[in-house]
């Protein structure tokens, strides 16, 4: 017989492997499955309708001969408890006695009523939980029932005393329903991430009814994704209500499939939208002419190995696992990689195009896209670290009691907060307002703070005038010698114009916003024009007070 603590390690292993199994699991005189182990909540840790209990039934098997009688040992207790599983052999060693056979009652660690049974240490009492110990004679297997009072990390251990082999179903029922404990928080965790799509959908399409009539397509995309969002999280949540309420059943594997597919759609919907307003379209460019036909064949192709690894991924174990699944991981690998590739070189070189053309508004929008998804991967790579320094104590017999009931935080909902995060941060970035259109399709009027004079404007309506050679400077200080000045000045043969109060120029609301060169509202074909110093001054917006 090996030793119970290697059997409990190996197991715990296996049960961080397998944590995604329902409630029922077999037991057998496998190593692997000589013992199973899954958190319990108390009812009042969670609530619900039953008391949660741990139910344990053997298989009679068939082909018992009359005259034999098969028994297996069976422990049923809680992990914190384990101490008192088996008594020390010696003062000297740190062995123990399992089993009560004859050897532990020549020995004097059991008596003979309880051969066949696991033995308990003298100081059994103190345990936390209830502990429970029982030799099953095969002929005729009685149903075990452990009450769960506390949560915890509770065990059902084998030993195939006299029978070679068995067979065997524990069921772990919990108060409020199907599902294993520690995927219990997905339910509410999940539900409340649908509530928080379905609001900021809402806001969005508010604003995007209030502004209909300016909305760019960048901004169609973006309502395509909220909406499919709410679908695939709300579809992620049916999954779990219905698995909770009917077990791991064929619809509930139905579901795990359609889940699982979205998941793999919203992906790659994902990174076509990141890619593309990384490129500027909508905002930059009006369109992405062919790069577009591009982006959307390697959206597809990505989605495609996402869903053929969905499926390898369901219909084959990881113990089952071989070579060929690297025909399934690499292509999904190098999508990806592309994607990520493609997606920082477009906004780079969208951040520098701004910059040189002084677009300072736009290029303030990218750089804090920029700051965004470096903040993501910052945050990315330290869980990825705290994970990692998580796990390497995997292979310590308390890692999965201790971190049963977070683990799926650490596997799962983190990423989930940081995708929200991302996804709302872009949104209110591109958010529809008034003069989208106009903000998308017009430049900034590049301009220098330093050196600017009134002189440059007239300057610019002086050209190459040769009658203007040699006459004095468009702007000159005032001297205190005035007849000088007088003298000096010539008589203009036109009439001194009158003044008047310039008309505002028709426009809406550009709240914020600096001086942009604007096409008239009136002539969407109208453009700039070097020669014509009229039109240049006709096409200027100041910045509103």
């Amino acid at each position: 017989m090996r030793s119970w603590s290697q059997l409990c390690t190996a197991v715990l292993l296996s049960s961080l492997a397998l944590g995604v199994q329902g409630n029922e699991v077999k037991i057998d005189q496998q190593e692997v499955n000589r013992q199973q182990c899954s958190g319990m909540f108390s009812r009042k840790g969670w609530g619900g309708a039953v008391d949660p209990f741990i139910l344990t039934k053997f298989v009679k098997p068939e082909d018992i001969p009359e005259d034999q009688d098969p028994v297996v040992s069976l422990v049923m207790f809680e992990w914190s408890d384990r101490d008192y599983v088996g008594k020390l052999m010696d003062d000297t060693t740190s062995d123990r006695a399992y089993i009560c056979d004859a050897t532990a009652i020549e020995a004097k660690f059991c008596n003979g009523t309880e051969e066949g049974e696991f033995i308990l240490s003298q100081d059994s009492g103190k345990s936390k939980s209830l502990i429970i110990t029982q030799a099953i004679h095969l002929k005729n297997p009685p149903a075990i029932n452990y009450p769960i009072k506390r949560t915890g990390y509770y065990c059902v251990g084998t030993y195939g005393y006299t029978a070679e082999n068995y067979n065997g179903v524990v069921e772990f029922r919990n108060s409020y329903g199907e599902l294993p404990a520690a995927q219990i928080a997905k339910l509410p965790f999940y539900g409340a991430l649908t509530l928080v799509y379905a609001l900021a959908s809402a806001g969005w399409a508010f604003l995007y009814f209030q502004n209909r009539h300016d909305i760019l397509p960048v901004q169609n995309y973006i309502t395509a994704i909220l909406v499919f969002l709410v679908v695939e999280i709300f579809m992620t949540w049916l999954f779990y209500d219905f698995q909770n309420r009917h077990g791991l059943s064929t619809g509930a594997k139905a579901l795990l499939i359609v889940v699982s597919v979205l998941s793999a759609g919203r992906n790659s919907f994902s990174f076509f939208l990141l890619l593309i307003v990384c490129m500027g379209y909508g905002v930059v460019k009006p369109s992405l002419g062919r790069t577009m036909i591009w982006v959307r064949w390697l959206a597809i192709t990505h989605f495609i190995f996402g869903v053929v690894y969905v499926i390898a991924s369901l219909s084959v174990t990881p113990e089952n696992a071989g070579p060929l699944v690297l025909l399934v991981v690499l292509p999904l690998a190098a999508t990806l990689t592309a994607f990520y590739i493609w997606t920082l070189n477009s906004l780079n070189a969208t951040m520098k195009d701004l910059m040189e053309r002084k677009q300072t508004i736009k290029a303030m929008m990218y750089r804090k896209l920029w700051w965004c998804i470096l903040g993501s991967i910052v945050v990315i790579f330290v869980f990825f670290f705290v994970n990692s320094w998580t796990f390497a104590g995997v292979s310590d017999e308390d890692f999965v009691p201790t971190h049963w009931s977070s683990r799926w935080f650490i596997l799962d909902g983190w990423l989930n907060l940081v995708y929200l995060a991302d996804v709302a941060f872009i949104a209110w970035l591109w958010r529809p307002t008034a003069n989208n259109r106009r903000f998308a399709m017009s430049d900034e009027i590049a301009q220098d703070d330093e050196g600017f004079e009134i002189a440059s404007m007239r300057s610019s309506l002086d050209f190459d005038d040769p009658d203007l050679e040699g006459a004095p400077p468009a702007y000159d200080a005032p001297r205190n010698n005035a007849s000088s000045s007088a003298a000096n000045r010539d008589a203009s043969p036109l009439p001194a114009p009158k003044p008047t109060k310039p008309a505002p120029l028709p426009r809406e609301s550009l709240d914020g916003e600096t001086i942009f060169a604007v096409g008239g509202e009136d002539d969407d074909d109208e453009r700039w024009s070097e020669d014509d110093s009229e039109n240049e001054g006709k096409h200027l917006t100041g910045k509103k007070d």
